[in-house]
């Protein structure tokens, strides 16, 4: 999964301006970024995002610089055993090719950045393929030529449930993670703003609120209350989403009950098993940060299919 948050935040900012976009389209090997990946560079040098992390954007600066001036749309390899690997390749190692297009109409439009904002608003996905023989891109799908077909899935969401004190730790963990975070309680002493600087704050019943916020392939659903009351109804809406990542806090023996509990208010046993209990990676966490990092490797471990 590509991290472009930061690129589409830029190409709303940047609308109107010329610019030239930089992706990966292929890695081999120990590559640094992710397919998918995009560099968004402005005409005045400014540029967003990154496709090797460091090791080539100097270069695909100067690229994007002539994109930008009228050259046509470039493919380029890099990779450690090029003569300037230490200059411009990856000499940690692999191999990555990164396309520069104009953001124009006869390149990546700037109309697609626009449908992607509102696809991920609404929290869906949305699908842009590019010509690799003309670095035309558009929304339609192509039965021939070579492809590269690029993926935007909404933004990553963690809802948790219970104002406690590792939802704190856990909250500001995910949100470095570039991961929206809501916290949810019907507890108003447990829910402020002192407590959760920065996150959106939800005080509905957590059945309510969990069902409002859609959880899709995008979103965990993390109960931290310790108060069934809390917890359980919470977790019944959680089951009935697509959520990604159900984790839920407390023992084995706590756990065991919970899903007696579950499976008497009719939820069957292959829901009850996408319940993470007890929730989180099993470091061997002592404290609060300490298990709400367990949690959030679970949980972005998740999001990546490697649970």
């Amino acid at each position: 999964m590509a991290d472009n948050d930061s690129v589409l935040a830029a190409a709303a900012a940047w609308k109107g301006e010329p610019l030239a976009l930089a992706t990966v389209v292929s890695t081999w090997g120990s590559a640094p970024r992710p397919r998918g990946s995009h560099m968004l560079v402005h005409a005045d040098g400014r540029f967003e995002g990154s496709v090797s992390g460091g090791c080539v954007e100097g270069d695909i600066l100067d690229t994007a610089a002539q994109v930008i001036a009228g050259a046509p749309f470039a493919v380029k390899t890099y990779g450690v055993a090029d003569d300037s690997a230490w200059q411009v390749g990856l000499p940690c190692g692999g191999e990555i090719s990164v396309m520069v297009q104009p953001v124009s109409a006869e390149g990546f439009d700037p109309e697609l950045f626009d449908r992607i904002a509102a696809a991920r608003a609404a929290g869906e996905s949305l699908t842009v393929t590019t010509d690799l023989a003309t670095g035309h891109a558009d929304l339609r799908p192509h039965e021939t030529g070579e492809m590269f077909v690029n993926r935007y899935d909404p933004p990553r969401r963690l809802l948790i449930v219970g104002a406690v004190q590792i939802a704190q730790s856990l909250a500001a963990l995910a949100t470095t993670l570039g991961i929206e975070v809501v916290v949810i309680d019907p507890r108003g002493r447990f829910l402020t703003e002192e407590r959760f600087p920065g996150v959106t704050l939800d005080d509905r019943w957590p059945d309510e609120a969990v069902a409002a916020w859609k959880p899709g392939r995008a979103t965990a659903v993390v109960t931290l209350s310790h108060d069934i009351k809390i917890d359980d109804p919470a977790l019944l809406a959680a089951l009935a989403s697509d959520a990604a990542y159900v984790g839920a806090l407390g023992s084995r023996r706590s756990h065991a009950a919970r899903r007696e509990r579950l499976a008497a208010s009719g939820v069957d046993a292959d829901q009850l098993d996408r319940i993470d209990g007890p929730v989180g990676i099993d470091i061997g966490a002592i404290g609060p940060a300490e298990i709400a990092l367990s949690i959030a490797a679970a949980m972005v471990g998740a999001f990546h299919d490697r649970r």
